[in-house]
């Protein structure tokens, strides 16, 4: 027999195993079911604390399994078998929904071609120690380009409000075997770290490797074969150039699922040059990192408790505000955590943040973005644009115009520029700047002078509207980073909701946080799946 319950416990009784399972006993026999709970076994199935009042609460979804043996984690993952050689599909791109597009192909024994324009995650490590010790972005291997992509520095979030988009247990699950601590799979907002990240992604390229697929490092995509058939433009190959050697070769392919990410501008223009019609311009949301120290916001959240970050870790924060039409978020919130940069190419600056998996840093930080559509673009980008002969590359355009400008508003390198939040509100310099976790450093600017109209004025009303949320928000110690310009893409790739093909090229299946269907690790992860799922519905 097996029987649901949820109890509520004080972060003091979490570990009290005994009254953990007193507490789901008067629940059940709450419920009219008695139970000898000395013969059952408990799971928990998730895991979330309420810090909304001063009484904190722990919420507990338990699985009770009485007479039978509660499942192993392990029990539910996929059978992947050895790829066979009749089928390839190219993956351009190793992030997360590539990653998991080779492992839902293998479970049909399809052999994939993954192409990596960046490094392997050892030697991406010292690609980006450049970056913050010496100015140096590498075009190819950076923050967001190389095995596993940006998610590999990352904090690792593993939540998703797109949960029904796909099996998010089964992508926990996949997460757990591959080396993630088993806390992820019950807690309402798991998270894996960046310490933790590397050595998982390349437990899971090795597993892929090893059933037959093949990864393809510092290789760049440079453009697409396509013939027709059927009256219809379709992709037979993938153009590659190693980035190391200048080798350039065609890679043949049954299927091309691109997956190459928010930050890659380049395809962005390939497929505008090749068929415009296959892009579409899209909301997104540009904005500042603002970072407290973790104390500051502990104390706001576990209200002024300061024993609480030490049960329950450093506190986190979700807080959103309308203004004007627009949304006004956090986002990406890094307990605990740092500011890291985040730029692909030289001459510009985007940051972006990240946690350890103790999530024990002196600074708690979060992403303040505004909403921004397709009209929100000022008309001279709109008219480049136009000029470029794609309309839809607008806000991609006037996206790299703004990290360019935040770059020259810094040291002309990897130095940000940066403000105190109240020096902001106040609109005032700030002789001073107060210590941070951004390692390249900081160069005081005024940003309330140069950041958008649209974007200042809105974060401005919003800021206000927050800390009446979050008494102590517009703290003196607060301060503000520009810029955060990559939430997500101002370009969608189109692709048919049936098929998962693109409308107007073939065998075209994109994917991921680049094809602008998916944000994060995990709504990525089960793009990657549908998509690779839809192509073998396609190849039978």
């Amino acid at each position: 027999m097996i029987l649901d319950a949820s109890i509520q416990v004080s972060p003091e009784k979490e570990k009290d195993q005994k009254y953990i399972k007193n507490e789901i006993r008067k629940s059940l026999q709450a419920k009219g079911r008695r139970v000898n709970m000395d013969e059952a076994q408990v799971v928990i199935e998730k895991r979330s604390v309420d810090a909304r009042h001063k009484n904190i609460k722990i919420f507990l979804k338990c699985k009770v399994y009485i007479g039978e043996k509660a499942p192993a984690a392990s029990d539910a993952l996929p059978v992947w078998k050895h790829a066979d050689s009749r089928r390839t599909v190219a993956i351009i791109g190793s992030g997360p929904a590539g990653l998991f597009a080779a492992l839902a192909l293998l479970e049909h024994g399809v052999r994939s071609v993954i192409i990596e324009r960046g490094n392997e995650a050892r030697e991406r490590k010292r690609d980006i120690a450049e970056i913050s010790t010496k100015g140096i972005v590498g075009q190819d291997s950076n923050y967001c380009f190389g095995e596993g992509g940006a998610g590999t520095f990352s904090d690792g979030k593993l939540y998703t409000r797109s949960d029904k988009r796909g099996n998010l247990p089964q992508i926990l699950r996949i997460f757990n075997y591959f080396g993630a601590d088993p806390a992820i799979l019950t807690a309402a907002h798991p998270h894996i770290g960046t310490d933790k990240l590397p050595a998982i992604i390349e437990a899971m390229r090795k597993k892929i490797e090893e059933l037959g697929s093949t990864f393809m490092f510092s290789t760049r995509c440079t453009g697409l074969v396509t013939k027709e058939v059927n009256g219809r433009k379709t992709v037979c190959a993938v153009r590659t150039e190693n980035t190391k050697t200048g080798e350039q070769k065609e890679i043949p392919a049954d299927a091309v699922l691109l997956a190459t990410g928010h930050s890659a501008v380049d395809i962005y223009r390939m497929l505008a040059d090749i068929e415009p019609q296959s892009l579409q311009a899209k909301g997104f949301a540009v904005g500042v990192r603002v970072e407290h120290p973790r104390k500051l916001i502990d104390s706001i959240q576990y209200h002024g408790d300061a024993g609480m970050a030490q049960r329950l870790g450093a506190a986190e924060y979700r807080i959103t505000s309308q203004q004007d039409g627009r949304g006004v978020y956090s986002f990406c919130m890094c307990p605990g955590g740092f500011i890291v940069p985040s730029a692909t190419a030289a001459g510009q600056i985007v940051i972006n943040g990240m946690s350890a998996a103790g999530r024990n840093s002196a600074w708690s930080n979060a992403a303040i973005v505004v909403e921004t559509h397709p009209e929100d673009i000022p008309a001279e980008w709109q008219q480049k644009a136009v000029a470029a002969g794609c309309p839809d590359l607008a806000g991609l355009l006037w996206r790299t115009w703004l990290e360019e400008e935040t770059c020259r508003q810094g040291d002309g390198r990897q130095k940000a520029p940066a403000q105190r939040l109240l020096d902001f509100m106040k609109r005032k310099d700030s002789t001073s700047l107060p210590a941070s976790s951004y390692a390249p450093g900081l160069v005081a600017s005024r940003l309330d002078e140069w950041l958008p109209e649209q974007i200042e004025r809105r974060l401005r009303t919003a800021f206000v509207e927050f800390d009446t949320k979050m008494n102590g928000y517009l703290s003196p110690d607060a301060l503000i980073v520009a810029s955060e310009t990559r939430t997500s893409t101002p370009v969608r790739i189109l692709r048919d909701k049936e098929s998962g093909e693109s409308p107007v090229l073939g065998r075209l299946y994109p994917a991921g946080e680049g094809s602008g269907y998916s944000g994060g690790i995990v709504s990525s992860a089960m793009d990657g799946i549908a998509q690779a799922q839809k192509i073998i519905q396609t190849l039978g």
